[in-house]
């Protein structure tokens, strides 16, 4: 018995999934600077070595970053260019969001104040 293929929407929304951890953001955030090790990542992001671990092995999994062995030390990086793409355009859409709602938090507190 053969596999299905997988709809490329329901692709898109395992993907998505992948990258809902804010762990794994920051991972990838880190990681577009450049290749870091381990204990780098650790450092930057302050969280227990198991954590850690645990999402850079979802992210490994997924093949969006790629880890290689310099004699003791374990270094990740980024597998392809488009991740952080995909990081800034998040960026952008965010702070349209963002600003937004700012405008709106402006025009609710103006109204309270013309109520009050």
């Amino acid at each position: 018995m053969t596999a299905l293929p997988v709809p490329l929407y329901q692709a898109k929304a395992e993907f998505f999934r992948m990258l809902g951890h804010p762990v794994r953001i920051r991972v990838l955030e880190l990681l577009q600077d450049g290749p870091m090790p381990v204990r780098d990542l650790l450092a930057a992001i302050e969280i227990e070595p198991s954590s850690l671990s645990q999402q850079l092995a979802v992210l490994r999994r997924s093949g969006i970053v790629r880890a290689t062995r310099e004699s003791s030390t374990v270094v990740y990086e980024l597998a392809g260019g488009d991740v952080a793409e995909l990081l800034a355009a998040a960026r952008r859409i965010l702070s349209v969001l963002l600003t937004g709602q700012q405008e709106l938090l402006a025009e609710l507190r103006q109204a309270e104040k013309e109520t009050s």
